[in-house]
């Protein structure tokens, strides 16, 4: 793609942009107005489908595309970066340095906090539609706890328990699983990521619908997608020599 060939394309997409971000704005409530059509209708529609967090009410649920949405850009980013930091062909791997010594007590620190820090990622993905948390928060959690490995100075390790093939197939499963969830709600009730699910008892685990399972795929392809990144970074910096090196 040429120099030109870009910039056409940028400029017909910041004009659709621009376009649609002055029309959205001049659409707006005005500033102090007391209409809020979410502060009025998200408790109501969480409680009325046993969601007790209504933050994943609003996430999974009532603004489910939105998610939709943003779980794609997150995948999209992770492919992005993964494609920018693979080695070119002036690079080379190695095998993995010595990184130095560590701190027993950190080393001790990282191997203590590795199971509690995946239990409670797990809780929070879990619990998401009945505590706060869900997907997103548990995911991140999730993948922060396998890395506490290469904190307590062991990258060799941490690339044995994280498998980067695995953690990016849970990626792509992940952001499949939200869609063949939205596709089952629109044959199932006539709207896309319709609520298809029975609901359960408010304050029940297994309750909210739809809202947990979709928390529980965002979870997924978040662990994935931040496992692959940050595989990415770590690769670039430890294992992949330059020619000048």
């Amino acid at each position: 793609m040429t120099r030109l060939t870009r910039l056409i394309l940028f400029a017909l997409g910041g004009t659709v942009m621009a376009v649609a971000f002055v029309l959205a704005a001049l659409d707006l409530p005005h500033f102090g107005t007391s209409y809020h059509p979410y502060r009025d209708l998200a408790v109501p529609a969480a409680v009325q489908h046993h969601t007790a967090n209504v933050v994943s009410a609003v996430n999974f649920d009532q603004r489910a595309i939105d998610t939709f949405g943003e779980e794609s850009i997150l995948i999209a980013s992770v492919v992005g970066a993964a494609a920018l930091l693979r080695p070119s062909k002036e690079e080379t791997e190695r095998l993995v340095p010595d990184l130095g010594r560590t701190l027993q007590s950190t080393r001790l620190i990282g191997y203590v906090l590795l199971p509690v820090t995946l239990v409670i990622g797990f809780d929070v993905v879990l619990h998401g539609g009945v505590t706060p948390g869900g997907g997103f928060q548990g995911g991140v959690v999730l993948a922060t706890g396998l890395h506490l490995l290469y904190v307590a100075g062991s990258y060799p390790a941490l690339d044995r328990l994280r498998p980067v093939t695995t953690f990016e197939i849970a990626d792509s499963v992940g952001a499949a699983g939200f869609a063949v969830i939205g596709l089952i709600g629109l044959a199932s009730t006539g709207a896309f990521l319709g609520d298809f699910l029975p609901q359960g008892a408010l304050g029940q685990i297994v309750s909210t619908g739809t809202v947990q399972v979709l928390s529980g795929v965002v979870g997924v392809e978040v662990v994935g997608g931040m496992v692959v990144l940050l595989s990415r970074f770590f690769e670039q910096e430890i294992t992949v020599q330059t020619g000048d090196d």
